[in-house]
């Protein structure tokens, strides 16, 4: 199988696989199905990317997401929904609460 050849068969099996995730009623991979600003008065957001597979990891990000920015907290869940409940809770957290 030459280059060509394997490029169509990678389309086709990305065709398929996005079929798969639509009817499963998840994300494809790098999605972002949450972004918020996390508290009152504070610079940080609340994002939540989906892994492709029903997972989802919730970040706690500073600066300016997706360009330049710094990771303050992640956490990694078995469904999109769990984090992005997490992150709601997260976002709409009193700010002495969201810290402890």
């Amino acid at each position: 199988m030459n280059a060509h050849q394997k490029v169509i068969e990678l389309r086709k099996l990305q065709s398929r696989a996005d079929a798969i995730r639509r009817d499963v009623g998840i994300s494809p991979p790098g999605t972002l199905t949450f972004i918020a600003p996390s508290a009152l008065g504070s610079h940080d957001v609340l994002i939540v990317e989906a892994d492709g597979f029903g997972g989802a990891t919730t970040s706690l990000v500073e600066g300016n997401y997706p360009l330049d920015y710094l990771t303050k907290f992640e956490k990694t869940f078995p469904t999109e929904k769990d984090a992005e409940s997490a992150a709601e809770a997260m976002a709409t957290a009193p700010i002495r609460q969201s810290l402890t």
